[in-house]
């Protein structure tokens, strides 16, 4: 079993900077990869950065390209989402999520394991 905490989060005017941590347990993230994903009001869980648990590569969703960054520590087992430069359209549950492999896949149901959500509420 694997069990992912969410921490961070909260509101923010737009442009202001949040950063949220995921703490994994339960067993080896070698071979995983860690991502975030988010669900705004009405509208369907979307990517939003992903992370291999080894090496150096990320992925980023076009709307938070520059402006988030995904980072891991691995003597913690945490891996963090800086976001700065927010928007209001910014605003979602964020979820933290893991799967095995390499592929730093955007499709939820490649998925196998989910955090909790964390509120960020991005005011004009």
């Amino acid at each position: 079993q694997v069990q992912l905490v969410v921490s961070g989060g909260g509101s923010v005017q737009a442009g202001g900077s949040l950063r949220l941590a995921c703490a994994a347990s339960g067993r080896t993230f070698s071979n995983r990869v860690m991502a975030w994903f988010r669900q705004a009001p009405g509208k369907e869980r979307e990517f939003v950065a992903a992370i291999r648990w080894s090496g150096t590569r990320t992925y980023y969703a076009d709307s938070v390209q520059g402006r988030f960054t995904i980072s891991r520590d691995n003597t913690k087992n945490t891996v963090y989402l800086q976001m700065n430069s927010l928007k209001p359209e910014d605003t979602a549950v964020y979820y933290c999520a893991t799967r095995v492999g390499y592929d730093m896949g955007d499709r939820q149901s490649d998925y196998d394991y989910w955090g909790q959500g964390t509120q960020v509420t991005v005011s004009s």
